[in-house]
């Protein structure tokens, strides 16, 4: 609650010297900070530049001792509050981040690896909180990755056929051939592929209220003989297949779990197979956001293209194309949040009202980060050493 403009509830100078190093240490966004006693301190000449209001003591203090952390736990309790449009607000404080020397590896990473009892938390945290909670603001096949917009007006639902449509193109999939999927969120990816590509394929995950909705589409569809949906771990995927894909799934795997992932695709795949993996990335080495981490994601991390590597090369796979759709992911991200802002209200009578700015921060954000350049989205095609079954060049992804 905002707290009395008392003179014992004054700022002191001491306050504002730490909050002016805080602000040098986000790289001295040009943002507008008002503080609950009145006074307010700016880091632009802009009167119309972001404000985020602080409204008691305790909460900047928090956001002093670590503004990546607390900025999150302050916002969800209301005890800061972004005056104008939060996703500006948040680029703005991204596109100043300093990003030079973060590319290090964290001593804490062998504890956090995602070993296959930690993954079935971490799904549990996220993907299993109820299927009725993300019907609310995906598109009818509940599609919770990037989608690809080759025009920029068309709606969400149209995109995201487009974006499953590239990658089918992409891989060149032909009637008949054999696909296995690691991660399949609800089912969207194997069931075009069988559907319009007439591919049978079987789909790995952990996540029971994803695969409970996988199996209905199935099921209503007639797919019962060429998709098959696994409650198991991308780890057990076991058989021989013409093609490998995971979307949307490498950022929950853990980076010291990468040669393991790249085993398990070097033993899934034919002679002359070839995969695609579409995932979330960053331009260097960095950790998850901590307030991401634990509230929304745990376990995540997206990887640097560096990183990911470490699928390839112990294996020999040859990376045959790598495109790079963050701006897609932003445009996703604002469908997504308007869809979540138009059901703010049913959210909070199925959570709370916490939950609800829990979740509009993390949407806002996300598209922030992407727009900044912060977040990026790769797709990486790839194929076994040495086989020259592959295009001239690359019109065979645009050609319907």
């Amino acid at each position: 609650m905002r707290q009395a403009h008392t003179p014992g509830n004054k700022v002191f100078a001491a306050e504002k010297l730490l909050l002016g190093r805080m602000m040098e240490s986000l790289g001295n966004p040009p943002l507008r900070i008002a503080l609950w006693d009145g006074q307010e301190i700016s880091r632009t000449d802009n009167p119309s530049a972001q404000c985020v209001l602080i409204r008691d003591r305790g909460a900047l203090m928090k956001l002093i001792a670590n503004p990546e952390y607390w900025l999150g736990e302050m916002y969800t309790a209301e005890r800061i509050a972004v005056q104008g449009n939060l996703v500006d607000f948040l680029e703005t404080v991204y596109r100043h981040l300093p990003r030079s020397g973060q590319g290090k590896k964290s001593l804490l990473a062998p504890f956090n690896s995602n070993t296959l009892p930690k993954a079935f938390r971490n799904v549990r945290h996220h993907y299993d909180i109820g299927n009725d909670f993300y019907r609310l603001w995906l598109d009818r096949r509940m599609v919770y990755t990037c989608a690809y917009f080759p025009d920029w007006t068309m709606a969400l639902e149209d995109a995201q056929i487009a974006k499953m449509d590239h990658i089918c193109r992409k891989l060149r999939l032909k009637p008949g051939e054999t696909v296995v999927e690691a991660g399949c969120g609800w089912g969207a990816l194997a069931l075009h592929m069988a559907m319009h590509y007439a591919s049978k394929v079987r789909a790995y995950n952990i996540s029971r209220e994803q695969l409970a909705f996988a199996r209905e589409c199935v099921r209503n569809e007639g797919l019962d003989g060429q998709v098959e949906f696994i409650e198991d771990d991308y780890r057990n995927i076991r058989g021989e297949f013409d093609v490998f894909v995971s979307v949307g799934m490498l950022e929950h795997v853990g980076t010291d779990q990468y040669r393991e992932f790249g085993e398990v695709m070097q033993r899934s795949l034919k002679e002359g197979g070839r995969g695609l993996i579409h995932c979330i990335g960053r331009d260097q080495p960095r950790l998850m956001n901590p307030w991401i981490e634990r509230h929304i994601f745990p376990g995540a991390c997206p990887p640097s293209l560096s990183e990911m590597m470490e699928i390839f090369e112990p294996y020999e796979f040859s990376v045959l194309d790598l495109e790079n759709l963050r701006l897609h992911y932003a445009k996703t991200l604002e469908h997504w949040l308007q869809r979540f802002e138009d059901s703010a209200g049913r959210v909070a009578e199925m959570f709370d009202p916490a939950f609800v700015r829990t979740w509009r921060l993390y949407l806002a954000g996300a598209q922030a980060a992407f727009r900044s350049g912060d977040m990026q989205l790769f797709q990486v095609l790839f194929a076994r050493s040495g086989d020259n079954r592959i295009p001239s060049t690359r019109d065979y992804q645009y050609v319907a």
